[in-house]
């Protein structure tokens, strides 16, 4: 059966009507309607060519042959769920385990970010036999009920009394609209305190540290760029309390940073995750994610007495598509390409900075950049309606 392509006011009118909501589309005041795509560019109903610089899933670019093929051959051949071997998925495990420090050796499968984060956390909670979770500052890491719950981005616009008592908010490590600014002598030390205090509270309040987790870069928190070397404190003082550290790499991961595959790599070699969460880019827009942690971790999580089983999860076809993009990104250099091009891209941004005194900062690594709008330098006053109004521009 052949897809009908409506008229968008249609489209927009059966959308009213049948999704919820809640589900918002980008520019809202005149929708897109994309019905194509190929590599960086993106078609709407009339054929007017986009430049996608939204998305950050189709990582190797919207619709790369390689991983049509791979995904086509595959959904021809065979597609089950992981309680039966199959070839693919233990290749692909080992396939990106390669790519990890040793010690990350086992993986879960699982198909969101959402779904990845909501694991690690239940294997933080197994392993130590803590509840509390710490997170950062305007965090998001899911959708799913456990995850609002360590997501202020979202749970900020929820009453106190709503909000889970065993979570707590630690200072987003900014070193620009941040406490401790850029001219702090040790921003990493500073910030990391913070985590510190936040643990003793915690314990004075019978509460125990199961995890703290954080995006290796935060994303939705406003790119933010944590100082070097504030993982590894942080990590010290939760792996004191008997807690982990979990790297959420769904939006950074996959050599976006140009100079590292992981963006907790930034940190140093000596810094080493517990749990590592990935999505989003790691099947191209097809919904595959993943959990790597340790063999301790899994073994304890093996001996809760519950079977750990995801229908979808790791089955023959995204495992196939998850080889393809592995692939993708070495045979085309795509790391490399995220360093080169977003270096030149940091240059051109820092020559506006020059010229308009509404750029506050740049800052970024590769291909995960940001820019953010100022009304006033010193009073780093958020441009709010001058950012939206250049985002239609842009648009």
């Amino acid at each position: 059966m052949e897809t009908k392509i409506f008229d968008k006011k249609k489209t927009i009118d059966l959308r009213k009507k049948h999704i919820g909501p809640s589900c918002k589309v980008f520019f809202s005041h005149d929708p897109i309607k994309i019905v194509r795509a190929k590599g960086q560019y993106m078609y709407d109903e009339n054929g007017n060519q986009y430049l996608d610089c939204i998305n950050n899933v189709a990582h190797v670019g919207h619709s790369h042959p390689i991983v049509v093929k791979a995904g086509a051959k595959q959904m021809e051949l065979l597609n089950t769920n992981s309680r039966f071997l199959h070839d693919n998925l233990v290749q692909y495990a080992q396939r990106l385990q390669a790519t990890l420090p040793e010690k990350l050796s086992v993986c879960y499968f699982v198909n969101s970010g959402s779904e990845a984060n909501d694991l690690a956390l239940r294997l933080a909670w197994q392993y130590t036999g803590h509840k509390d979770i710490i997170t950062l500052e305007n965090a998001y890491h899911g959708h799913v009920s456990s995850l609002i719950n360590i997501s202020p981005y979202k749970f900020h616009q929820l009453s106190n009394a709503e909000q889970s008592k065993s979570v707590h908010v630690a200072l987003s490590p900014d070193v620009y609209r941040g406490i401790y600014k850029k001219d702090h002598p040790d921003p990493a030390t500073a910030y990391a305190d913070d985590v510190k205090n936040l643990i003793h509270k915690a314990h004075e309040n019978g509460h125990k540290i199961a995890a703290f987790i954080a995006e290796s870069l935060q994303s939705c928190g406003g790119q933010v760029i944590p100082p070097a070397g504030y993982f590894q404190k942080v990590a010290q003082h939760v792996h004191k309390a008997g807690g982990l550290f979990i790297a959420d790499e769904v939006q950074v991961g996959f050599g976006r940073v140009g100079t590292h595959f992981w963006a907790f790599q930034l940190q140093g070699e000596d810094f080493v995750p517990d749990i590592v969460t990935m999505g989003k880019p790691i099947g191209n827009g097809h919904p595959i994610s993943c959990v790597v942690t340790t063999r301790e971790i899994a073994e304890a999580f093996r001996n809760s007495g519950m079977e750990y089983f995801n229908t979808f999860g790791g089955n023959p076809v995204s495992c196939a598509i998850g080889l393809a993009v592995l692939d993708v990104i070495e045979k085309e250099d795509l790391q490399g390409n995220a360093l080169r091009v977003g270096r030149y891209l940091m240059q051109l941004l820092e020559q506006l900075k020059e010229k308009h005194p509404l750029v506050g900062d740049i800052r970024g690594c590769g291909l995960f950049v940001g820019v953010e709008l100022v009304r006033d330098r010193v009073k780093l006053t958020p441009a709010t309606a001058e950012c939206q109004d250049i985002i239609y521009k842009v648009k």
